[in-house]
């Protein structure tokens, strides 16, 4: 190699917004749309630790009053419409429709037990559906960043065989900097896919653990309340 071509190339910029600056337009929006993609991920991921861990405490308060010995009726009224975490909506939906249940004579309507459980479920299901929420976004972005970012390589890449081809030179000063370009896509790919694909994995487990708990109390909750329809 000789000093000219070692001089051109220690002169050419390699840093990230240089690169940036000199992709193609194709490959700029490449990037562009991976980063939106691993800020948006990185914000669900935040979000959603800061929702599981709120579930968590308020779970366990209400546990403990739940359990404390107090009347459930008293529970009820106490905590009304007023409802503001999952296990409180879940065990209000629970007693709205065992009140609802009662004739006016005290008796029950037939099918109670069915329809508290039809009530806890529905409970169940909105707090699944607010607690998922923006993990499809973080599987979606797992696996699909890198082929986009492959893809912003590949046109890249393309790009420096053209220009190869136009200045019909062959030297490092040429080629570098296309190809350093173009491979900054596929690093930005996998920046944003590798942490979605870890966190998707963790949130998910949590996310599983926390509805398994709603789904435990609605089954003992339907349990005592079974024990009341029985007497």
């Amino acid at each position: 190699m000789n000093t000219e071509t070692l001089a051109a190339a220690q002169e050419i910029d390699f840093s990230l917004l240089a690169l940036f600056a000199r992709a193609t337009l194709t490959v700029q929006l490449v990037m562009i749309m991976l980063m939106v993609m691993s800020f948006w991920s990185w914000a669900i991921i935040i979000q959603r630790h800061i929702l599981y861990r709120a579930s968590r405490g308020e779970a366990s308060v209400f546990d403990r009053a739940f359990w404390s010995g107090e009347p459930l009726d008293e529970l009820y009224e106490r905590i009304g419409g007023e409802a503001q975490g999952p296990s409180e909506k879940i065990f209000v939906a629970g007693m709205l429709e065992w009140k609802r249940s009662h004739r006016q004579d005290g008796g029950l309507i037939a099918g109670a037990q069915a329809r508290i459980d039809r009530a806890m479920d529905v409970a169940i299901s909105r707090e699944s559906e607010l607690l998922n929420k923006g993990l499809s976004f973080l599987a979606t972005t797992g696996s699909t960043a890198p082929f986009i970012g492959l893809f912003g390589t590949i046109w890249g890449i393309k790009h420096s065989f053209e220009q190869i081809a136009i200045s019909q030179n062959t030297s490092l000063a040429v080629v570098a900097p296309g190809i350093a370009e173009a491979l900054l896509a596929t690093g930005i790919g996998l920046v944003a896919a590798i942490p979605a694909v870890v966190f998707y994995n963790k949130l998910n487990s949590d996310s599983e653990r926390i509805l398994g708990g709603y789904e435990s109390f609605a089954d003992e909750f339907a349990t005592i309340l079974s024990r009341q329809l029985d007497a």
